[in-house]
Parts: C-alpha cells; structure tokens; sequence
C-alpha cells in the first residue's frame, strides 16, 4: 500500500498536471468575451480576439516584428544608467527584482529602440516592453528617449514612441520623476529638427508617462479600447466624489473629446502609419 502511495500515485499525477498544463498553454482566455482563443490563431491574428475585437496585449518582441517592413529592425545598444541609486527594498532588493525580469524578459530594462524601414519610410521606434515591471520608467527609460532622438535627428528619420507603462517606477523615487521633462526634451530635439513625432499608446499608457511624451505627439495614435490616463478611475471617483463617464479613459473616449487623432486597429498600424509619415515629410519637404 505504501509502494502504491507513495511511488505510483505520485507518478501518474505528475503525467495528468503535465498533460493539464500542455493543453491549457495551448489556449489563452479572452479578457473581454472570455472565450477560449487557440493560441496560434491568436498569434496570427496579432493578439486580437476574432470574437469581440479585444486588442490584448502583445509582447514587444511581436510588436515590432508586426511593425517594420518584413520584420525587419536593427536594436540598438543603450548607454548603461545606474542601477539602484538608491539602494531600494521592499518585498525583496531592487537589483534582484531586476535580474529576475531581465531573465523572464531577455532585456535590459522595459524599453528597447529599434531602426528600421515602415512602409518604405526610415523610422526610430521608442517601445515600452510592458512585461518588464510593467513598463516603468526610470533613468534608463529616460536615456533610451534620449538616444532614440539623437538617432532619429542624426539619421533624419521619424520618431515613434510606443507606450505600455504604469507610469514612473517608485523603486527609483525622484530620479524616475525627472524622467518627465528629459524625455520632453528628447521630443523637442526631435521637432526642432524638423522631423516628425509620432505616439502610439496601447493598454495601459499611465502615470508619469501619460502626463510627458506620450501625449506630445504630432500625430497620437491609439489602439482600440486601450487604457488612458494619469491615475485610476476608482482614484478620481473617490476624490471627486462622481460617478466617471461609461469607458472614461479608454481611447475611444479620449478620440471624442479632441484627446487623441485616431484610435487604429493593430493590423492597420503600419499601414496607417506609411501613410501618416508620407503626408508629414512631404510637407516638410515643401516647407
């Protein structure tokens, strides 16, 4: 009995969790609809459920793969920033937070720029990688803006910068926070080249990133249903004390009250895009 107990009950249970977490690695649930979506029909349809449209989210790795012509894009090596200035801790240390995302992830820090070709046109894309602690900005987010304008102006090319963040990453207090303006002054470098700043901002696009670059663009593009703001709906709703407008903060909304230029469908982006660069730096070369 004990043979039975304790060698081959174990065994078969492990087969059955096995043959449980293949299957359920094989099919993601919808976060709108609920329905089960198979996961390479999802891919194929670049994260988008074919029931209800819901645009999920992608990793960054997909993203540009979907965004430049044939998937084709040069990553650039970004200038080291200090790590942990100021020696956080809270559940665990900071550094050991950020080696365990640059194991799960693969990279640096939550933001990666990439140069590449969309739709015949040369663009630097600023992407926010919202797996790596959720896309926080901190002082190498801030440098990575930096260097995808000097990128941008040096090689005289558009600039797309594209959001998934909760904002400034507190493990980095102030530092984070004066991320803002840098990064504002990375966009102005951009336009006072004369070269055109695009924003893309999907689920989420909060915080300290809403209220600097991300809401400067020439051109502000969203996907459908995406998050958008400064704080939380519950946050606002407890401080002023009113019920918010049914999808407040969603980008539909904020393309009715003049917040954005136009709310596109993730296939459409580079389309879209090809067309938005091709008007933009046609008129700049008129002017």
């Amino acid at each position: 009995m004990n043979w039975l107990t304790n060698f081959v009950k174990p065994k078969i249970q492990a087969l059955i969790n096995k043959k449980i977490d293949i299957a359920e690695n094989l099919w993601t649930k919808c976060s709108k609809c609920e329905h089960m979506l198979f996961h390479r029909d999802l891919l194929a349809n670049l994260g988008v459920c074919h029931h209800c449209d819901n645009h999920m989210r992608i990793s960054a790795k997909n993203r540009l793969h979907n965004l430049f012509d044939n998937g084709s894009y040069t990553l650039q090596e970004m200038p080291k920033v200090i790590q942990d200035p100021l020696k956080f801790k809270d559940s665990k240390r900071y550094v050991d937070r950020l080696k365990e995302y640059r194991q799960k992830t693969g990279n640096d820090d939550s933001v990666q720029v990439a140069y590449g070709q969309v739709k015949g046109h040369s663009l630097v894309v600023c992407l926010f990688d919202f797996d790596f602690m959720g896309g926080s900005m901190g002082m190498y987010a801030g440098q990575a803006m930096v260097k995808a304008a000097e990128l941008a102006v040096k090689s005289r090319s558009a600039m797309l910068a594209i959001t998934a963040s909760g904002g400034a990453r507190m493990q980095e207090g102030i530092l984070s926070l004066m991320q803002m303006p840098r990064t504002t002054i990375a966009v102005q470098m951009v336009k006072e080249a004369g070269l055109p700043y695009i924003t893309l901002l999907t689920d989420p696009t909060t915080g300290g990133v809403s209220a600097s670059f991300a809401m400067l663009g020439d051109i502000s593009m969203a996907e459908p249903g995406a998050i958008i703001g400064f704080t939380g709906a519950r946050v606002i709703e407890e401080t002023i004390r009113q019920k918010l407008p049914e999808g407040f903060q969603r980008a539909e909304y904020l393309l009715d009250h003049g917040m954005l230029d136009m709310v596109v469908k993730r296939r459409d982006i580079p389309e879209t895009l090809g067309k938005v660069l091709r008007h933009l730096q046609g008129s700049l070369k008129v002017s």
